[in-house]
């Protein structure tokens, strides 16, 4: 049995799950999600629990039985509290401002970088002076914040020698020694 796959999931108060055509969806405070499952995936809700069942044992029901217990369980997560994600900018003369839905980034480029962000996702970018700035992102849609951080991260990777870059915060860099004096 799929370890994660047998777990319950707690709808908590305000969560509402309803399942029509293979199709989940999630309504909550912070938006709603859907997700279409496969028809061999049975979920059943019953007294704010939702649990997920597999028919039979092979290799493909036991793969998508983690899978789609993981995509309802964040969905569930993601319209009753939220993801949330923070990038750092490190280097110097390094900037980030947000101006509604787009993001402008300074990255050393010899031009800006404007990103359209989409609408589920709140962006906000704050600088202090002496300290990298910070990019949040929320979304309820996990999977859609993920891949906006990676878009983000992805102009301006950090690199190994100075550890300038757009990083995680909290992410360890693995720094390189560089040249080393020559031999004499």
């Amino acid at each position: 049995m799929s370890r994660i796959g047998k777990l319950p999931i707690q709808l908590p108060a305000g969560v509402t799950v309803d399942l029509k055509d293979n199709v989940c969806t999630v309504k909550g405070p912070k938006g709603e999600l859907s997700q279409s499952i496969n028809p061999n995936i049975a979920v059943s809700i019953e007294d704010g629990v939702l649990t997920v069942t597999r028919p039979d044992d092979s290799k493909e029901s036991r793969a998508q039985h983690g899978l789609y217990r993981a995509l309802i369980n964040n969905m569930v997560v993601g319209v009753s509290t939220g993801f949330k994600k923070e990038l750092e900018i490190v280097g110097v003369g390094y900037k980030a401002e947000a101006k509604g839905q787009v993001l402008q980034l300074t990255l050393g480029f010899s031009h800006a970088i404007y990103l359209q962000l989409p609408a589920e996702v709140k962006v906000e970018a704050k600088s202090e002076r002496n300290k990298n700035p910070l990019i949040t992102l929320e979304s309820a849609d996990k999977q859609l914040l993920g891949q906006i951080c990676a878009k983000i991260r992805s102009f301006r990777k950090p690199e190994p020698y100075k550890g300038k870059g757009i990083k995680f915060v909290g992410e360890v860099i693995r720094r390189k020694s560089g040249k080393t004096a020559a031999a004499k």
